[in-house]
């Protein structure tokens, strides 16, 4: 019986700013980590990605390419961003043409299991566990549901 072609996890080609952790296991390549940034295991960030400065990013979340994360934002456990629409019936297979990009503002909140699709989210909005946002946020409040809709606006 062949064996597989092994590929391992890795920290590689990291842009770090002053303080960052990154909790093992993790997969975290050709991205920017700002001040302070925590990454907890299990997380894969890939390529292109830009994290602001003490931002928390939870256990066993996917950030894929083309995400913007701002400063001072928490992202919970599970959370998976989306570039792929499958906007010809199935996935881009490398065509990064068909990817989008995703903007998460400053001090935004992500419940855990959240699933976030190509959108700008401004600043201050909170996203309810569970919800999956599949439109623009462009004004603070508590989001949840599927598709993501407001519930309330912040005090």
């Amino acid at each position: 019986m062949p064996e597989p072609l092994r590929r391992s996890v890795a920290i590689r080609d990291v842009r770090c700013g002053e303080g960052v952790v990154i909790v093992e296991p993790a997969n975290v390549y050709g991205c920017t980590l700002g001040d302070g940034v925590f990454v907890g295991p299990f997380v894969e960030i890939q390529k292109d990605v830009s994290i602001g400065p003490r931002t928390r990013i939870q256990s066993h979340t996917f950030v894929c390419e083309l995400v913007t994360i701002g400063a001072d934002c928490m992202i919970a456990h599970g959370v998976m961003f989306i570039n792929d629409l499958f906007e010809r019936g199935g996935p881009a297979r490398g065509d990064k043409s068909l990817w989008r990009t995703t903007r998460l503002g400053d001090r935004v909140s992500v419940g855990s299991n959240a699933t976030i699709l190509p959108v700008s989210i401004c600043d201050g909005a909170v996203i309810g566990a569970g919800a999956v946002v599949t439109k623009d946020i462009t004004e603070p409040g508590v989001y949840a549901g599927n598709p993501a809709r407001k519930l309330r606006p912040l005090p």
